[in-house]
């Protein structure tokens, strides 16, 4: 063999050598990958509740008798001392003695009442009055830069609260005195001996019908709910969370309540946690202990054509927000021993870096080491994906 075959035998292995290394070599893994972005973070306690009435009064029968037929619908306006239903009292009872005794007591009870709702209308109005000075003295030191825009916000969110008290309270003392007017009327009808006159129910408050206990014309026993009314409008949300996601969560803190497509997310702020917790099961059929949030809406609900009472609304308690954050998708993090970990594409190959992530909610991460704006991360990184692994883009946002 010549010299120059053996430099052509040479050169066509190095290359079959060449091609099968090249052949051989390990393929790069096809991943999705996202940004490490910069943005305003929070943290959320997110669950289903529904909307309730503050304010909810069920008129009742005030006596044992015959209820004409209520001509209200539900959804009809009343107003206020307005004749809801009329009854036809039973002569057997009412001229029985233990039944005018029962009466008797009615009338000390109904006084007694009363008596109970000027006493908390009275409570009502001093702390209403307490909360309009610390509302005052908050704002005079948020001007002199004393305090947060927070604390004043919160006072006067204590303001508004002691404001619907003193209503509550204002409406509890005249729902009393016409109690009390029922219960005089029926005794005074009883001992002037006619039994079978029609006996008018009217309504404390004025608000709309909410519901009709006892529509149709019937016999009613003493005390059988007949009508029940509300101020539609004047609404709040309860959201049952899971008591450990529950100690994060404090009066005043702001919320998002959902209450549909179409309709953008309507501002609440935490006005109670109850302080007890009950058992739910779940739809897998897990015991939870879970924890009722009342929240209450934080602008008017006028741009909101159709809401009331027992609608659903998917609320989200933001328990905590940063402004500036470094942020990564949480799909983009696993764990490394104790702590969180992720691959980072750097010139075509996957580095893997330690990093510290204190926050997550159920989409990102708030970074406080590790990470960077603008550097991107493997999005789902597999089990195969080893640290300096040639990779393949493909963006996944």
């Amino acid at each position: 063999m010549t010299r120059r075959n053996k430099l052509l035998l040479g050169i066509a292995i190095a290359a079959l050598a060449a091609l099968t290394a090249w052949a051989l070599r390990p393929q790069p893994l096809a991943v999705e990958t996202a940004e490490v972005a910069s943005g305003a973070f929070e943290q959320t306690v997110s669950d289903d509740g529904k909307t309730r009435v503050r304010d909810r009064y069920v008129i009742a029968a005030p006596l044992a008798g015959h209820v004409a037929r209520i001509q209200l619908e539900v959804g009809d306006p009343v107003k206020q001392a307005q004749i809801v239903a009329e009854l036809m009292p039973t002569a057997p009872a009412l001229l029985d003695a233990r039944s005018q005794r029962e009466l008797r007591e009615r009338i000390g009870a109904a006084e007694a009442q009363l008596a109970r709702a000027r006493a908390e209308l009275l409570k009502t109005q001093a702390q209403r009055d307490q909360a309009r000075a610390d509302r005052d003295r908050q704002a005079r030191l948020s001007q002199e830069g004393f305090v947060s825009q927070t604390a004043r916000e919160q006072a006067e969110l204590a303001l508004r609260t002691a404001d619907r008290a003193v209503d509550a309270a204002r409406f509890a003392e005249e729902a009393a005195r016409y109690e009390l007017a029922q219960a005089r009327a029926a005794m005074t009808r009883v001992e002037s001996g006619a039994p079978a006159a029609r006996w008018p129910v009217s309504s404390p408050v004025a608000g709309v019908v909410l519901r009709l206990a006892q529509q149709s014309e019937g016999a009613v026993a003493l005390g059988a709910p007949l009508v029940e009314i509300a101020d539609p409008r004047s609404l709040d949300a309860v959201v049952d969370v899971l008591s450990q996601e529950a100690v994060a969560i404090r009066p005043g803190m702001p919320a998002r309540l959902e209450i549909g497509q179409g309709v953008a997310p309507l501002g609440a702020r935490v006005r109670l946690v109850e302080p007890a917790a009950f058992t739910k099961v779940s739809a897998l059929g897990v015991e939870e202990q879970r924890v009722n949030v009342v929240l209450d809406f934080a602008e008017p609900l006028d741009k909101v054509q159709t809401i009331g009472d027992g609608f659903r609304v998917e609320a989200h308690i933001v328990t905590y927000q940063q402004e500036k954050a470094v942020k990564v998708p949480v799909g983009a993090l696993f764990r490394e021993g104790e702590g969180w970990a992720a691959f980072v594409v750097d010139g075509g190959h996957a580095r893997k870096r330690v990093v510290r992530a204190p926050r997550r909610n159920s989409i990102e991460a708030m970074v406080e080491d590790g990470l960077k704006p603008g550097e991107r991360v493997v999005a789902y990184p597999s089990d195969a994906l080893k640290d300096g692994a040639r990779v393949e883009l493909r963006s996944a946002r």
